[in-house]
């Protein structure tokens, strides 16, 4: 996974918790290196802050859509932004779900359960 949070303590206390749970994780803490590290680490999800130095949570999301071999990561948007307005943005901009801060530990692992397990096929 790839935790993406201009806060430090946030994204590494995130990771932490990962980690704990059995995830290998990698921390950034600006949009450009999101960029870059989603281009260099094979991950099978991206948890993304909207308030980011160099580049905001959505021109990231926008410019990882657009890369073929990215586009159908999920993209989880991380903010404290939470009206209706800003979940509207973080969709346009091509996240895949949306989650308010404080984030509730057990809801990430729920979340992340959902996202990363595939679909059962009817026989």
């Amino acid at each position: 996974m790839l935790v993406v949070d201009d806060n430090v303590d946030s994204a590494e206390a995130l990771a932490t918790l990962l980690r704990l749970t059995g995830h290998d994780v990698r921390t950034v803490y600006t949009g450009p290196a999101a960029l870059a590290s989603a281009s260099t680490y094979v991950t099978d999800v991206v948890l993304l802050d909207i308030g980011l130095p160099g580049l905001n949570g959505y021109e990231v999301a926008q410019r990882l859509r657009q890369d073929a071999q990215l586009k159908s990561m999920p993209l989880v948007a991380m903010t404290g932004y939470g009206d209706e307005a800003d979940h509207q943005l973080a969709q346009e901009a091509g996240f895949n779900t949306y989650m308010v801060k404080p984030l509730v530990f057990p809801k990430v692992v729920e979340l992340l359960t959902t996202l990363l397990t595939p679909p059962e096929i009817e026989s």
